[in-house]
């Protein structure tokens, strides 16, 4: 049964089973973070692992776009790079 915490928002009952060695930094995370709960500090773990998948996303998406431009795209980004660099300049001026 969904539960409504102020903090972090619905959340659910889960049962898990984990290795030893999981309880332990999940246990060892939350004295460290000064954690109201194992149950919130595994949360904020996985979040931070979410966003962490997320910027890596994204990180290869450029990087893909970036690897597909021919010779004359790169030549073209560049020209609009350095055209957008002599505009700033003459603005902070």
């Amino acid at each position: 049964m969904p539960t409504t915490s102020p903090k972090m928002g619905r959340k659910i009952k889960k049962s898990f089973s984990i290795s030893v060695e999981s309880d332990a930094f999940i246990r060892k995370s939350c004295k460290e973070r000064k954690s109201n709960s194992e149950s919130e500090t595994l949360d904020t773990l996985l979040s931070e692992l979410m966003a962490i998948r997320q910027q890596t996303a994204i990180e290869a998406a450029y990087a893909n776009y970036y690897d597909s431009l021919s010779d004359d795209e790169v030549a073209e980004e560049s020209a609009w790079g350095a055209f957008a660099e002599s505009q700033l300049a003459k603005e902070v001026q």
